[in-house]
């Protein structure tokens, strides 16, 4: 059994160190107070079943709080007064040098929290270890200085979560659509370099790559790019091409048929494609960032998107040269051809390639091929955004997200016309849903005190928004000339602040919300798969989205509500929850709370009727939603994963399937590394030679909306392990 210390290094359980801690408060109250050294060892033996109990690492504090508790369970209140000053006390030494403390487990790579913070961060290498020591810099200032401190406790009790503290002492913003059009067309400055509009295809997806390097550079979150914007360069390659065909056979001295010259400026084109698009793809995998992990991008390949149909052709060649390198995957260390993490790929499903007899169903078939072996791309329906994303113009629109999950609101700029390009997210706070209702329901349920404590969290979560936005206003354009100046976002001049992007409904701040699942059960006693259930999970859905209206309606922010993709914080919540109500069946009894409005992953429920049931709180969740099924090895049912498509299409606007993509590097095993328990901790093994050596296989697991391949805390270990299949 192990336990996590203050400095987030995992150790092992030691029953001595109770007893003694114990024995030395028991040593200094008069001698009619202390305990027999029998119920000293009787407490420690209490505490360390009710450690095993867990399931997991339990932190020093909480352990703590377990001996307190023993004690005065004992009636020995005077030792629990000494132990409990001797906490005190030494917490009032250490809080002069935690941020140290934990820098230095920083490099030294012993710090469990940081090393499964992020799926896609590797904390051993420089870069990495680099960009946490600065986010341990801007938490302790965060906490310290910039936030108030009815914020910073909410948050560390796991009431609500403030996202990315790490980067919040710079005026820096959570993700965006990059304008790669205007970028590409315009042209753009990169490390003070003038980059004109290129000359070829292949050039424009390098200039492609560079730009997504410098904007992850310069945000937080994830960014979004669209194919359509390079589209227009394969008509420029293909005249390029054309004119070097026809110099050359007129240096031969041959006359071929048009036919021809066509056959072989098409097969050249082809090959630039396939040139550009590795480009985009070894690039954005290769890259590292200033944050230490490649750049977390979704490309979106949307068919309609295209202005013509000339276009929409040469951005179907694209699309397809796209799924089949990601169909191929990419060599690991040992030659083997593996899943990346991104770029993150998102394919829409239009009339053009739907059914079998769409002019682009090939594309969808070759789609669902690469979705069964590489899990993306993902699945947007046209039909159903077209119905829910409607403008002030009464106009539907079908756009990206930003990054996994995060969807601007619909918006028409001055001249009347959508814009979602150029757009960005401020920020997110989360509320704990599963607090919220535990909190009510502490005596007895009750939905009307559900309500009352509902608003309240809101209120909490509205003034940490507003941190959030008062964090950006003001902020110069210089802050990040790629892009606030160069086209990535605007076009804003040096020194001028970006303050007016924020406001009008351009840009969003997103309450996040999670743990749905869990509060409806607690408030009502039933599951979200039963009616009594969805219809008081709707309920709450609607009180968020009023909130969000009514903060809108009074400050002229888009607030917009986001069903948050927890990764290390869902363990987070588990945690506090249990701390603070113990263990409830149903409720805190697992390791980590559902993400968003999710059907529990341990439900058992076929695939089509969890998107059916899902789908009405996606169309609840405007700022931000994704639903998917779990699936096993669909490589030889396509079929089925097809079906799954065409259910996506007619019911809901945004899914995926979460395939398995694995293999063992010591014995060459391709199938699914497995979910262990080992001396009371979650481990990964080869079910075919026993590895249990993470850094001797590859594992891609979807967490939150992307794909992870660098592990997982045990909260979200756990809840890998439980997923159910729904196919």
């Amino acid at each position: 059994m192990k336990i996590i210390k203050r400095n987030k290094a995992e150790v092992d359980f030691d029953i001595d160190k109770i007893t003694a801690a114990v024995t030395k408060a028991n040593n200094v109250v008069e001698e009619d107070e202390k305990m027999t050294p029998k119920q000293i060892l009787r407490i420690s033996d209490s505490v360390m079943k009710s450690c095993e109990k867990m399931g997991r690492a339990l932190s020093v504090e909480e352990i703590q709080d377990l001996v307190e508790k023993q004690i005065m369970a004992h009636g020995a209140f005077e030792v629990a007064k000494r132990y409990i000053t001797y906490r005190y006390t030494r917490s009032l030494v250490r809080k002069s040098n935690t941020t140290d403390d934990q820098i230095l487990t920083l490099i030294e790579c012993n710090n469990e929290e940081i090393k499964q913070e992020n799926s896609n961060k590797n904390p051993s290498v420089n870069s990495v270890q680099r960009d946490y020591m600065a986010g341990e810099v801007s938490k302790d200032i965060t906490e310290r200085i910039l936030l108030p401190q009815e914020i910073v406790e909410a948050h560390k009790q796991g009431i609500i979560h403030f996202h990315d503290a790490d980067y919040f002492a710079q005026h820096m913003h959570n993700c965006d659509l990059v304008n790669l059009e205007d970028m590409l067309q315009n042209g753009t400055v990169i490390s003070g370099t003038m980059i004109e509009k290129p000359h070829s295809f292949s050039t424009a997806c390098n200039i492609a790559t560079q730009i997504i390097a410098q904007v992850a550079s310069s945000q937080y979150g994830g960014q979004s790019i669209s194919l359509t914007h390079l589209a227009p360069f394969v008509q420029v390659s293909r005249e390029k091409i054309a004119a070097s065909v026809r110099e050359e056979l007129k240096e031969l001295e041959v006359s071929p048929s048009e036919e021809q010259i066509s056959a072989i400026v098409e097969a050249r084109l082809r090959e630039e494609i396939e040139r550009g698009v590795q480009t985009i793809q070894y690039q954005v995998v290769t890259l590292m960032t200033t944050n230490g992990q490649a750049p977390f991008v979704t490309v979106f390949m949307y068919l309609n998107e295209a202005k013509d149909p000339q276009l929409k052709k040469d951005l179907a060649l694209i699309i397809e040269e796209v799924l089949r390198q990601r169909y191929q995957g990419v060599k690991n260390e040992a030659g083997v051809y593996v899943t990346p993490a991104f770029p993150k790929l998102i394919y829409v499903l239009e009339e053009d390639n739907i059914t079998e007899d769409s002019p682009y169903w090939y594309l969808t078939r070759l789609a669902a091929k690469c979705t069964a072996k590489r899990m993306v791309p993902d699945y947007i329906s046209e039909k159903m955004m077209l119905k829910l994303k409607v403008d002030k113009n009464g106009n539907g629109n079908c756009y990206t997200c930003m990054g996994c999950r995060s969807f601007l609101t619909p918006y028409v700029d001055a001249e009347g016309k959508p814009k979602y390009y150029g757009r960005f997210n401020q920020g997110v706070v989360t509320i704990n849903l599963v607090d919220v209702a535990c909190t009510a329901c502490r005596e007895e349920k009750s939905e009307e005190k559900f309500w009352k404590v509902l608003e309240e969290r809101l209120e909490l979560c509205h003034r940490a928004l507003q941190c959030r936005h008062e964090r950006l206003e003001g902020t110069l354009s210089d802050a990040a000339p790629i892009l606030w100046q160069y086209g990535a976002l605007a076009r804003l001049k040096k020194g001028e602040p970006i303050t007016n992007l924020l406001h009008g409904g351009y840009s969003t701040l997103s309450l996040g919300y999670a743990g749905l699942w869990e509060c409806v059960y607690e408030v009502t006693g039933k599951k979200l798969t039963e009616p009594e259930g969805e219809e008081f999970g709707l309920e709450v859905m609607k009180a968020l989205n009023a909130a969000c209206a009514k903060w809108k309606a009074a400050e002229n922010i888009d607030y917009s509500l986001y069903g948050t993709p927890l990764e290390s914080t869902t363990y987070k919540f588990a945690k506090c929850l249990q701390q603070r109500f113990g263990i409830i069946e149903g409720v805190t009894d697992k390791n980590y709370i559902t993400n968003s409005y999710h059907i529990h992953v341990t439900e058992p429920i076929d695939a089509f009727e969890k998107l059916a049931l899902e789908s009405k709180f996606q169309a609840l969740s405007p700022g931000g939603a994704i639903s998917y099924v779990e699936v096993p090895n669909m490589q030889n049912n396509i079929e089925a994963v097809v079906e799954v498509i065409k259910f996506i299409y007619d019911n809901i606007m945004y899914a995926e399937l979460n395939t398995k993509s694995d293999y063992c590097q010591c014995c060459g095993y391709d199938g699914e590394i497995k979910i262990v328990e080992d001396d009371g901790k979650l481990v990964w093994q080869c079910p075919s030679c026993g590895n249990t050596d993470q850094s001797k296989m590859n594992v891609a697991r979807r967490t939150c909306g992307y794909i992870g391949t660098q592990y997982w805390n045990q909260g979200r270990t756990q809840e890998i392990k439980e997923r159910v299949l729904h196919l």
